[in-house]
């Protein structure tokens, strides 16, 4: 079991996946995880329609107001209100972490994605939606190497993508707005994304390295990236 869990991004997948996250935690036994909260954004009015959030939490900073939620159920939780950038990346994900993303623009993926090939042991569980479709990406090192591939080289789009809004400063509010969001989705992202870390942890091994989800037909379809060599975890 890891000794951290990070999740980045506490809007409207990572505030949904926060509640029966810290339930999953809480009824584990001793020792638990550290949960690590990462989000530089605060909650307002209009994100009552699809984020986990109360009116009494507007204005308050995503990951202190989610965090409260980690402590009062008994978890040792940080919160640092901070996006994720090159300035901090290092030492926000470490050495043998289990990483929760859940952002929305490419070039937070494609960043922190380039960070775990600098890592020998890390695990990443990376979801994202549009409107009525998502996603969801695992990407594990072990002893170095990586047993799935790197969400760059599988989807090349996010590595353009990311190019573009470096270069265009394009920022979370401006691709939402092209991108939108459902509750339904939301929820939909944020449940595979618990199943996949539940098989981490429980079972060692997840038998796919990616999920796509319709919300409409109500379908997950899961495939493997590349052929996993027996007894990889």
């Amino acid at each position: 079991m890891a000794s951290r869990i990070v999740l980045v991004g506490c809007g409207g997948i990572g505030s949904q996946l926060l509640p029966p996250l810290v339930r999953y935690l809480a009824s584990r036994p001793e020792p638990r995880p550290v949960l690590v909260l990462v989000d530089g954004d605060v909650f307002e009015a209009k994100n009552l329609v699809r984020q986990a959030c109360s009116r009494g939490d507007l204005g308050m900073n995503k990951a202190e107001a989610l965090a409260q939620v980690a402590r009062d159920a008994g978890l040792a939780c940080q919160a640092i209100s901070s996006f994720i950038d090159e300035t901090n990346v290092r030492p926000i994900v470490r050495e043998g972490d289990i990483v929760l993303l859940a952002v929305d623009n490419h070039r937070t993926r494609a960043l922190i994605d380039d960070h775990l090939r600098s890592l020998d042991e890390a695990t990443l569980i990376s979801g994202g939606n549009d409107e009525t479709d998502g996603n969801v990406q695992l990407v594990r090192r072990r002893d170095g190497r990586s047993v799935d591939g790197h969400l760059t080289e599988i989807h090349p789009e996010i590595g353009r993508a990311a190019e573009h809004e470096e270069t265009t400063g394009d920022g979370c509010q401006v691709l939402a707005a092209e991108r939108p969001q459902l509750l339904v989705t939301n929820l939909l992202v944020a449940s595979a994304m618990l199943a996949c870390l539940w098989q981490v942890i429980e079972r060692g091994s997840v038998p796919y390295s990616e999920v796509y989800l319709d919300a409409i037909q109500c379908q997950a379809r899961s495939r493997p990236w590349f052929r996993l060599e027996a007894g990889a975890q």
